[in-house]
């Protein structure tokens, strides 16, 4: 199990965990979940952490096959600007490895901003903590469960 497993399982929201033999040749993990799962890659989301203007973290959660706008994300976020966080420190804030890194279940809880387009599904797929795994659950849960708010911010 995963922290970002956990979670879910402690709030009792209903998810699934999708498992696959993860490529480490992919050079798009989010696109290669999509396809191994068979699933739209408007329905499956990754996980991006971005660097605030302010020195802050901030997640952002979008479709595997967009573009997160930097300016978007910066709005969204309260804060001026905003660019793709160090990956040194993506992984300390978060626990997880680049490539795995899950919404739920971060070691220090970041301000999260899911893309409104993942409210027309009834259920979409992030990353359950590591590379191969996904989790599968209503974007309301996720909302709920990282205390995000749904904006644009894909480009």
């Amino acid at each position: 199990m995963t922290p970002g497993i956990n979670i879910a399982r402690q709030h009792k929201i209903v998810h699934r965990v999708h498992e696959y033999a993860h490529d480490a040749s992919s050079e798009s993990y989010g696109l290669e979940a999509a396809e191994k799962l068979g699933v739209p890659g408007e329905q499956v989301f990754k996980t991006l952490v971005v660097a605030l203007d302010n020195k802050a973290l901030a997640v952002g959660v979008i479709p595997v096959s967009s573009m997160l706008s930097m300016k978007l994300i910066a709005k969204a976020a309260g804060a001026k600007k905003a660019a793709m966080a160090d990956p040194a420190d993506v992984e300390r804030a978060t626990g997880y490895v680049l490539g795995g890194v899950s919404p739920l279940g971060q070691k220090k809880r970041l301000k999260t901003i899911i893309d409104s387009s993942a409210e027309k599904f009834a259920t979409i797929y992030v990353s359950a903590g590591r590379r191969g795994l996904e989790i599968e659950l209503s974007p309301v849960d996720l909302k709920k469960l990282t205390n995000g708010l749904f904006a644009e911010i894909c480009q």
